[in-house]
């Protein structure tokens, strides 16, 4: 598609999106509640369904002073402009209904690039002459799995899924990609929260289709226990054994195991103390080693620890979070986590620095219009593990508005600024990044 069209083709859905957030959607609430019947469907009276998500973004990348790999700045020439991407991304999928305790599903995810101004991470197709944006223009079939659910209790899924366990710091779909992450695995969930109150899943992963759409051979057992411990939250085990199996992958193979208590699962949820305050915790202690194909003999810890209260809807969190180093490929890391969740949006921690790090933050989230309209504020303290080296900070902002269960919009900021004090194997550089999306699902 040539440029010019590209543009045109971005700006009409962005005017789009905007005409959409202006009209609040009062006047298709109709139309709406006909696609969702359409597209949910009886057999013999078992649901079906088919899945619908269109997600808008325009993303805006700006960074100062790229370093080169000998880690020496870049010269003036060689710096990368400012990213551009306008990407469009379609999942469609069929959820047969359930027969017999059998239920298929199938689903195709692709990516449009409607602007290649930016770096997609993948050789050979954008050269780095722009800053990253790790969405590329490509398709793929994202999910295709058969689930037996005829044991009481019991959810065996068999085939390429999406796996998201606990908050997605060590296995999730980096769903915050256009492109996600599924895996190529065999899940059974046992649930049985009314006797027990636990959830049990155990798993094996055999590959992982990552969200630049490229694959990764890894043999991997992974144990997650969560047992609910009333209304005060939930304690949960974990255990997560990546052994990957292609050489240049070896070095990301780990054994993890960890302890989890924390209130509560959704962001703006608390333990409740009277109508007008509740509060939120999380306390959690991770060892990490090397296992398998992993060359590298280490041992690393992680803390993630925090509290908050939520007063008349709005929240106050405080927090640190601690991956522990060592030096070049001895630090704790989360290869199969949704990585941009942690230590802020501009990305620049997606692998811990060998030196370790440690994260500090505060978040203010404020619910407005029954909550369909939330604003957060973070802002994040970094330094080594030890707190020697200064890494920097960074302020991220973001507004979400929805509309109904099947329309959304969000406008997201991150800005990171290099601290004074670096650690001198950690190169890093002052970064901006803006976000405007519209998401239309069924």
């Amino acid at each position: 598609m040539p440029k010019l069209q590209r543009k045109i083709l971005s700006g009409s859905i962005t005017a789009a999106l905007l005409s959409l957030s202006a009209a609040s959607l009062p006047v298709s609430a109709g139309l709406t509640q006909q696609v969702e019947d359409a597209l949910n469907f009886y057999h013999y009276g078992h649901n079906g369904a088919i899945k619908f998500d269109l997600n808008y973004r325009y993303e805006n990348v700006n960074e100062d002073n790229r370093f080169g790999p000998t880690g020496t700045v870049l010269p003036a020439a060689k710096q990368p402009e400012t990213a551009n991407a306008n990407t469009a991304r379609l999942r469609l999928g069929f959820l047969t209904p359930t027969w017999q305790g059998l239920q298929a599903y199938a689903e195709y995810e692709g990516n449009l690039a409607m602007q290649d101004d930016y770096y997609d991470t993948l050789p050979n197709v954008n050269p780095p002459l722009f800053s990253r944006v790790a969405d590329p223009d490509r398709s793929e079939l994202n999910q295709f799995w058969l689930a037996y659910t005829g044991i009481p209790d019991h959810i065996i899924k068999v085939g390429r899924q999406r796996i998201k366990l606990d908050d997605d710091r060590f296995i999730g779909n980096v769903g915050w990609r256009q492109m996600e992450t599924t895996y190529d695995s065999v899940l059974i969930t046992h649930n049985n929260q009314t006797l027990f109150g636990l959830v049990a899943n155990v798993g094996y992963i055999a590959n992982v289709q990552t969200f630049v759409g490229t694959t990764e051979n890894i043999q991997a057992p992974i144990l997650n226990l969560n047992y609910k411990m009333g209304d005060i939250g939930n304690l949960i085990a974990y255990g997560y054994w990546l052994d990957y199996t292609e050489k240049e992958n070896y070095e990301k193979s780990s054994q993890t195991y960890g302890l989890r208590a924390s209130c509560c699962t959704k962001p703006l949820d608390s333990y409740t103390i009277t109508d007008d305050l509740g509060v939120v915790y999380t306390a959690e202690w991770s060892h990490q080693s090397d296992y398998e194909s992993g060359p590298t003999p280490y041992d690393a810890e992680r803390y993630n620890v925090m509290a908050g209260v939520s007063a008349y809807n709005v929240m106050f969190q405080g927090a640190m979070e601690q991956l522990d180093g060592s030096g070049l490929n001895k630090h704790f890391d989360t290869p199969l986590g949704t990585n941009h969740a942690f230590q802020g949006w501009a990305d620049l921690f997606l692998v811990t620095p060998n030196n370790g790090i440690r994260d500090v933050f505060g978040t203010v989230m404020v619910p407005f219009q029954r909550g369909d309209l939330v604003f957060s504020g973070i802002y994040h303290e970094y330094s080594d593990d030890t707190g020697r080296f200064d890494y920097g900070d960074e302020w991220n902002f973001q507004a979400v508005k929805k509309f109904g269960k099947h329309y959304s919009l969000l406008a997201k900021y991150a800005y990171y600024q290099v601290g004074d004090d670096a650690d001198p194997s950690f190169k890093s550089t002052d970064t901006q990044k803006i976000w405007l999306q519209g998401n239309i699902s069924f």
